[in-house]
């Protein structure tokens, strides 16, 4: 018997003289393709995120505006079912009374107001705890921990006095506020009063 040489098998895929391990890879065709649906997924993807999203925010917009409308609904029906005067009976065989005039409802008195939150103090004035920003007592320069003595020349021994003396002011007019900062000294300040709605 005759020695024979063992030659190896080809690999599945590579036919005998094709290309070898050392060159190129071929190329596969329905690669690009894949790499096109998935960017068309994400576009679709990104484009059906953004609908929803506006969606999203014109539902939620429009569920606020009919809330609130159906709020001043309810203000309005509370206004028209509001007690009303009572009128004069008629007497019979006298005089009709005359219907009742469509006057305008009235405004509330308009009041002042300072702009700050006070509370007794210790000893004698009114502490401020706040003060709203913006407002007149900011603009005038008070911080919270002020003590308040005076408004004009109306002692103030507590927040009450406080309230009382800034109410019987006309929004707009200046008043000068005398002062004790947390510091220990003491200021006088010009605040123009605002109004209180």
């Amino acid at each position: 018997m005759e020695p024979t040489a063992l030659r190896p098998k080809p690999m599945p895929g590579q036919e005998p003289g094709g290309p070898r391990s050392g060159g190129p890879a071929p190329r596969r065709p329905h690669a690009a393709r894949r790499r096109g649906r998935r960017l068309t997924t994400l576009l679709f993807g990104l484009l059906l995120g953004t609908v929803l999203l506006l969606a999203g925010v014109g539902l939620g917009t429009v569920g606020a505006t009919v809330i609130g409308m159906s709020k001043l609904a309810d203000l309005q029906r509370q206004a028209s079912h509001a007690p009303q005067a009572p009128h004069a009976a008629h007497a019979p065989g006298g005089p009709a009374p005359a219907p009742p005039s469509a006057s305008p409802s009235p405004t509330p008195p308009v009041r002042a107001g300072l702009g700050v939150e006070a509370m007794d103090a210790e000893k004698a004035g009114a502490l401020v705890v706040g003060v709203h920003v913006p407002g007149p007592g900011y603009a005038a320069g008070l911080v919270r921990g002020d003590i308040l003595l005076a408004v004009d020349h109306t002692r103030i021994d507590s927040a009450a006095d406080l309230a009382r003396a800034v109410s019987r002011a006309r929004p707009g007019s200046e008043v000068t506020l005398t002062v004790r900062h947390r510091s220990g000294g003491y200021q006088q300040l010009t605040a123009v009063l605002g109004v209180v709605v």
